[in-house]
């Protein structure tokens, strides 16, 4: 079964949808169009994505919405704006995004300064 997502960027006005850019998420990609006389069309592979950012301010919150930016191991960022089902989202892209990595044996292990770390009978 194929779960996809798909939002418009809406004004913090009301949250009504009177924009040109449009998200769709899916379980292996996300894409983000602008524009009305030139299109853009953006995508980034789930399996790229690394950490995600949820955000409301008080007005996101007082129209039903908020805003996600994705984190990749790419140049590519999408920032999802002012979308409803905000959290649900997130959670959606995180859980994927695992998924798309360990179906492509690309399970990244980032350095958080751990340290020296010789044998794992020397943590105590």
């Amino acid at each position: 079964m194929s779960v996809e997502f798909v939002e418009k960027k809406r004004w913090l006005f009301l949250g009504l949808p009177f924009t040109f850019t449009k998200y769709v998420i899916k379980e292996d990609m996300i894409t983000v169009d602008t524009g009305v006389f030139t299109k853009v069309e953006n995508d980034c592979y789930m399996y790229k994505v690394q950490d995600v950012e949820h955000t409301a301010s008080i007005w996101e919150r007082m129209a039903g919405l908020g805003t996600i930016v994705c984190y990749t191991g790419d140049t590519t960022h999408p920032k999802l704006e002012h979308i409803r089902n905000s959290k649900q989202i997130k959670e959606f892209i995180l859980k994927e995004s695992e998924e798309a990595r360990l179906k492509r044996r690309t399970v990244n292990m980032l350095d958080i300064g751990s340290g020296e770390i010789g044998d794992i009978d020397d943590l105590q």
